[in-house]
This record gives structure tokens, C-alpha cells and sequence, in this order.
């Protein structure tokens, strides 16, 4: 019975991704038929990725995605895990409050700060353009909490020896606590990519330039057109090339996904 549940539950939840897949292979009348097709009866090939191609820019969208993504994937990887090693290792003056200000910043909604850093980033002359785009949202203090939480169960002993050998802070952190933290490094990494590869909120309100969009954004292109009506094929095509990336990840990944999300609960 359980088995069966699984199974049920699992077509549920795949069943919009198949008929996404499906449908960026189908002619523009199919994808609307009644009853639904669950495979393609007119066969288009990759007719709908070149039209999706030839009305937006979709592998501009797609490039700016992954900049997008590895950048915030990088910084808050390295700066969370140095921040967290710091709260859990080091005892200084203020340290409980600090944190404190840290985690108060997860329970402040984005959408209230959209205004006040549109009007910072603003300031900077950083607006409709990759700065303005990529350095906001670089670090989270959802990365420090979760490094702090893996980081305080390293042993002291080691970190005392290493000193004891001379060598300074930062190269404690570098040779002996990073490769000590991996498992909880690739977790972060995969938890920031997936949040970082569907935000749209931030993009839309920075940029306005098309060749700074990346593909959260730009599949509006093609459901909400200025002239015409929605280009369904495209779109389903478009959206197709934008989950791949997120569906490997997840696929090949999974294990280290959960671990992530669970592990900052149950550590102490």
C-alpha cells in the first residue's frame, strides 16, 4: 500500500514536468487540445526551441541564469562558511547578539526590502546592470546558520594542534576546516543554486535591458507578448531548457539536498 502511494504521489508531482516536456515537442494547436495529448501526435522535433530562440533571446537568458546562480552559489558557499567557522570557533565579545542580527534578517520578508535596495542599488548607479543584477542577495544568513551548525562539531583538538604547528587563522580555515565542511559545502551549494536559478522578484524589478534577463524573467516573454497572442510552444520549450539544469541537479544530488535542509534542525 505504501508502494502504491509513492507511485501515486510521484505521477501527481511529475505529471506537469511530462506535460511540459512533452508539449515542446507538439504544434502550437496541439499543446491547447481537448483531450489532452499526453504525447505529441504531430511531432515538431526542435521546431519550438528555434522559434523560442528566434522571438526572445533565450540562451542569453539561459547564460545569465547560470552567472546568476554561480556567483551566489560562490560567495555565499566561501563567505557563510567562513561566517559560520567564526561563530562556532571563535569566542569574542557581542558574538550571541551578532548572531542574533544575523538570523533576525531570515525573518524579514524579501518583498519589504525590494524598495529600499532598488533605491540603494540605485544610489550606486548600479540599476539595469550586472552589479545591480548579481551583487544583491549574494549572501544570506540562511548559508551562515547552516555552516555554523556542521562548523561547531569539528573538533577543537584539531584546530589547537594546527595553531600549535604555527599555522595562522585563515590557513586553519582553508587546509582543515573546508575540507572537513565538503559535505555540508556541496549541500549549501546545491540549496542556493535551485533557490538562485528560479528567483525572479529581484530580476525583474533591477533589470530592463533583455540581455541582462535571465530566464525566470524572460519566459514571460513568450506567455505575455506585447503584440499577438501567448506563444504556448515556445514557452514550453523555453521552460524545458530551464529546468534541466535543476532536474539533473536534483536527480544526482538529492541525498545531499535533504541532508541540507534537515541537518541545520537536528544539530545542536
Amino acid at each position: 500500500m505504501r508502494t502504491v502511494i509513492a507511485l501515486g504521489m510521484a505521477v501527481l508531482f511529475a505529471f506537469p514536468i511530462w506535460f511540459m516536456a512533452t508539449s515542446a515537442f507538439k504544434a502550437e494547436a496541439e499543446i491547447q487540445a481537448i483531450p489532452m495529448h499526453l504525447i505529441p501526435w504531430d511531432f515538431q522535433g526542435l521546431a519550438q526551441f528555434r522559434l523560442a530562440a528566434e522571438i526572445a533571446p533565450m540562451w542569453t537568458y539561459f547564460l545569465n541564469s547560470w552567472l546568476y546562480a554561480l556567483s551566489h552559489v560562490g560567495v555565499t558557499v566561501f563567505f557563510g562558511a567562513l561566517a559560520g567557522f567564526g561563530f562556532a570557533k571563535y569566542r569574542f565579545p557581542g558574538r550571541a547578539v551578532l548572531f542574533l542580527a544575523v538570523l533576525s534578517t531570515i525573518m524579514v520578508p524579501f518583498q519589504i526590502l525590494v524598495v529600499p535596495l532598488f533605491i540603494e542599488v540605485k544610489a550606486f548607479g548600479w540599476e539595469n546592470s550586472y552589479p545591480g543584477l548579481l551583487i544583491p542577495g549574494m549572501m544570506n544568513a540562511f548559508g551562515v546558520f547552516m555552516m555554523r551548525q556542521y562548523a561547531a562539531d569539528l573538533p577543537d583538538e584539531l584546530l589547537e594542534a594546527a595553531r600549535v604547528d604555527g599555522a595562522s587563522e585563515f590557513r586553519i580555515f582553508l587546509q582543515i576546516a573546508l575540507p572537513l565542511l565538503l559535505p555540508a559545502l556541496a549541500s549549501l551549494a546545491i540549496i542556493v543554486f535551485i533557490w538562485s536559478w528560479g528567483n525572479f522578484l529581484w530580476p525583474l524589478v533591477i533589470v530592463q535591458d533583455k540581455a541582462l534577463n535571465v530566464l525566470s524573467v524572460g519566459l514571460t516573454t513568450y506567455t505575455q507578448p506585447y503584440l499577438g497572442q501567448p506563444m504556448w510552444g515556445a514557452a514550453m520549450a523555453a521552460s524545458t531548457v530551464a529546468t534541466i539544469p535543476i532536474a539533473a541537479l536534483f536527480i544526482f544530488f538529492q541525498r545531499y539536498f535533504v541532508k541540507g535542509l534537515t541537518a541545520a534542525a537536528v544539530k545542536g
